[in-house]
């Protein structure tokens, strides 16, 4: 309104340059994996380095020697001949995955969760934003993550229902 101009109330902060950080996660029916983040781009080489210190040691914790699928989508490394010659040496199948499919995609919904937690952060610089980030998705439950994969049948029947279009997940 005519001389509220400078009026608090009628303003808004803005960020001219966030930070940001790469980071990659991981969830199963048990819980979330460690984080990883990333200082560089992400290409089928780093992409394995991580899948090596991250990927594998949480799923030795997780399975032992049960057997299990890996579920990832289809970013340019993961797609890489290098990555899917890295999953047949040891001996991980991965889900064969549908090109532009978040809904179907459980860890969507968990990166949502703690975007959602972390809306009211403030973090001043990058290694206070992986400190929030890492706070934040420790308070992710084991619950949550069941709940998320236990919601897989609904998600694949709203897609299909959808004939594809985008659903409420």
């Amino acid at each position: 309104k005519r001389g509220e101009a400078q009026n608090p109330r009628c303003l808004r902060s803005s960020v001219k340059f966030p930070q940001a950080v790469m980071v990659w996660g991981a969830m199963s029916s048990a819980g979330a994996d460690p984080l990883c983040f990333l200082r560089s781009k992400v290409n089928a080489a780093v992409y394995q380095d991580v899948l090596e210190h991250f990927m594998l040691p949480a799923a030795d914790q997780l399975y032992g020697d049960a057997d299990f699928i890996f579920q990832q989508d289809l970013a340019p490394a993961h797609s890489a001949k290098a990555t899917s010659t890295w999953f047949k040496d040891h001996g991980i199948p991965v889900l064969n995955w549908p090109a532009n499919s978040p809904d179907l995609n459980p860890i969507e919904n968990l990166w949502g969760i703690v975007k959602r937690k972390m809306r009211h952060a403030r973090p001043n610089n990058a290694e206070e934003l992986k400190a929030t980030i890492r706070a934040t998705w420790a308070l992710i439950t084991p619950e949550q993550c069941h709940r998320l994969i236990d919601s897989m049948p609904c998600r694949i029947a709203a897609v299909i229902q959808a004939k594809g279009a985008p659903t409420k997940y």
